[in-house]
């Protein structure tokens, strides 16, 4: 091996090694994503809670999360990228010991709410680190790896779900999540900080090393592009961040990313995962068969990230949205009617109810899951970028909390079947925005993006596709 390709080789071990820490982050929120769903089984047995109090136990992590991404934002844009999520991962650490040592149902819940500033802090700062890090051609693959990691969290806590259930053992359950973040925070001393905000810093050369130990093949250019947008850009608060996102410049932006995280939670994916088990039992299923089929769900959601992390820089993100929601829209429908019409407890209901929510979670995994992040993360211009991932993600994490909280006093109060044509009436409203007000992103550079919706944003109905776009990239 000569000395260029063994470069080449050390370039690509880097990379991974950026992009795999990088994401990791990600897991912290989807190992308690899944976790919770088999524990609460345990833990509402244990503390006697009612509906209420159940919804408190899942939803005050998320909570948490919405306070944790609106200080994020602003914190990653100040202090850097990478020691914000240190920081994160101790706070994570923190929460989860507190999880599985609580007394009582009090402390539980603050200890989640504790998680919670960890998990919607590193939510917001490994989105823009990804997005930042990646090179054009691959930038949907590479920020859609924190879903894959998602996904990955997921399934790893069902796995411990699985394993622990025959003793109840929803502490261990809680507790193990320090895990991962002890090995995020180890990971992150080896990481570089993002070369966005190193030239937002006037860290030239830092940058440009980083661009080059990435094995980038013309980091000078990329370095060019992010500087002439650089040079018009200035130091604002909060508010003036805020007013340039409401003004005509980047109106379109501040309505798709907003529309896209609130209504991505009010379509019910995270209420489906943390309560599956609970659902599964409602319609008949027994506990273990609950936790058996909730693993199955899991195992799909993996295949159709990873299925999807291969075609979203060629299908499109707008066109994955839009076959997402059909899917999701007649999955619940479906759902709706059979549980109406038919008696809970009967095979058909418990048949029915499986495949729906699994063929639910496949079409929001193949679309939504990756889809959603990417768009929001290329939508956002580079100078405000970590205080409006920050901002976005905080009404995603308060419709997160809010649908979190009410789901088990709706199912308790109305019924399931409520719930699920709820959720497929927000498919259908999904479905119209996105068509009408979400632009098609893919192949185009993050300063490309900016520079067109600047141009655009003045009419944004009336302009849903960027720059050069073919019609056939932004319909379906």
């Amino acid at each position: 091996m000569n000395q260029s390709q063994a470069s080449l080789t050390a370039g690509r071990r880097f990379t991974f090694m950026v992009y795999f820490f990088g994401a990791l982050g990600e897991f912290l929120f989807g190992f308690d994503t899944g976790v919770i769903g088999v524990a609460l089984l345990f833990i509402k047995k244990d503390m006697n809670l009612t509906p209420f109090v159940q919804g408190w136990v899942v939803s005050s992590l998320l909570l948490g999360a919405a306070i944790g991404v609106g200080c994020a934002g602003v914190l990653s844009d100040r202090f850097g990228r990478r020691p914000i999520l240190k920081v994160m991962a101790i706070v994570f650490i923190l929460g989860a010991i507190g999880a599985a040592l609580s007394p009582d149902v009090g402390w539980l819940i603050f200890s989640r709410f504790v998680m919670g500033l960890g998990v919607g802090a590193s939510a917001v700062v490994v989105m823009v680190y990804l997005a930042e890090m990646a090179p054009t051609e691959m930038r949907g693959k590479i920020a859609s790896l924190g879903q894959m990691m998602v996904v990955c969290g997921i399934m790893g806590a069902y796995l411990v779900d699985y394993g622990l259930s025959p003793w109840s053992a929803w502490r261990w359950m809680l507790g193990l999540g320090a895990i991962p973040s002890l090995i995020l925070f180890i990971g992150l001393f080896f990481l570089p900080e993002s070369p966005r905000w190193l030239v937002k810093q006037g860290r030239i050369q830092e940058a440009v090393a980083v661009f080059r130990h990435m094995g980038r093949a013309e980091p000078e250019t990329e370095l060019h592009e992010i500087e002439a947008i650089e040079s018009q850009k200035v130091t604002r608060s909060f508010w003036e961040v805020l007013r340039e996102l409401t003004g005509p410049g980047l109106r379109l932006a501040l309505i798709a990313t907003l529309g896209l995280s609130v209504l991505s939670q009010f379509m019910g994916i995270n209420s489906i995962i943390f309560y599956a088990p609970t659902t599964l039992v409602s319609v008949g299923f027994g506990q273990t068969a609950s936790i058996i089929a909730n693993f199955g769900i899991g195992a799909l959601n993996v295949i159709v990230t990873i299925i999807a992390l291969s075609i979203i820089d060629r299908v499109g993100r707008k066109r994955l949205l839009l076959v997402g929601c059909v899917g999701m829209v007649v999955t619940m429908a479906i759902l709706g009617i059979t549980t109406l019409a038919l008696p809970h407890g009967s095979s058909v209901v418990a048949g029915a109810t499986l495949v729906c929510l699994s063929l639910f979670v496949v079409s929001f995994g193949i679309s939504w899951g990756v889809c959603m992040r990417v768009v929001v993360s290329e939508l956002l211009p580079l100078n405000v970028r970590g205080t409006a991932m920050g901002l976005v993600l905080v009404f995603n994490w308060l419709a997160n909390f809010l649908v979190g909280l009410v789901f088990p006093v709706a199912l308790a109060a109305t019924g399931i079947s409520i719930v699920f044509f709820v959720f497929a009436g927000v498919g259908i409203l999904s479905f119209f925005f996105v068509l009408g007000l979400v632009p098609e992103t893919k192949g185009r550079s993050l300063e490309q993006i900016e520079a067109d919706l600047r141009r655009h944003s003045q009419h944004p109905i009336a302009s849903p596709s960027l720059g050069s776009q073919q019609e056939s990239d932004v319909r379906v």
